[in-house]
């Protein structure tokens, strides 16, 4: 039999996404983001971060195949997502998540977890060796056993990074491309490796 990925204490001591925005405004007005590194730079970081989770929350449109898919699931599940502030991918991705959840009425609920609050659980989950979030572990909703992952981002912008990264360019021209990547994307990468991923638990 399959071990739970983690406690039925730990699952509910987790964020809600609710709790998990407000905890990123207060630490905001702190001048400080989530995690034990603390800088001005990760600071900045949160809050474009939190521009960028407020404008999709507002904007997002979920594709119809996959609010079908979503209206389809066969029973409950708890999505796992592990993330912090300070991630520009997670900012683009974890509403997304969320709104998928949203759109199930139920059937799926989230709950966030902070990556370096939590490493014995990320480092189940690594990317090429790295802890790289936002990480979706997908568990069923009874037994928290784990169904399936996805992450750190959709295929596309992790062919992106990867080449960038091999590039050794400054973080500042990474990002600016890598968000460029995102914006004229429009969640729909996103949405459509999600749509992949329910039609699999279908």
């Amino acid at each position: 039999m399959a071990t739970p990925v983690l406690t039925p204490e730990r699952l509910a001591a987790s964020y809600s996404y609710p709790a998990y925005r407000q905890l990123i405004d207060e630490l905001q007005a702190e001048g400080k983001t989530t995690g034990p590194q603390q800088s001005e730079l990760l600071t900045n970081y949160t809050r474009l971060n939190v521009q960028r989770m407020g404008r999709l929350d507002k904007t997002i449109h979920l594709l119809p195949e996959l609010q079908a898919a979503v209206a389809a699931l066969p029973r409950r599940y708890a999505w796992l997502i592990i993330t912090e502030g300070w991630c520009g991918d997670a900012a683009q991705i974890v509403p997304v998540l969320e709104a998928v959840a949203q759109a199930s009425g139920g059937t799926i609920s989230t709950h966030y977890l902070l990556r370096d609050d939590n490493l014995d659980l990320m480092d189940q989950y690594l990317t090429n060796g790295g802890r790289s979030i936002p990480k979706l572990v997908v568990l069923d909703a009874e037994t928290l056993t784990e169904v399936t992952h996805w992450g750190p981002r959709p295929e596309p912008a992790q062919r992106m990074f990867l080449d960038l990264k091999s590039q050794n360019l400054p973080f500042e021209e990474f990002s600016t491309q890598l968000h460029g990547w995102y914006a004229k994307d429009k969640t729909q990468s996103t949405q459509r490796e999600l749509l992949a991923l329910l039609a699999a638990l279908a």
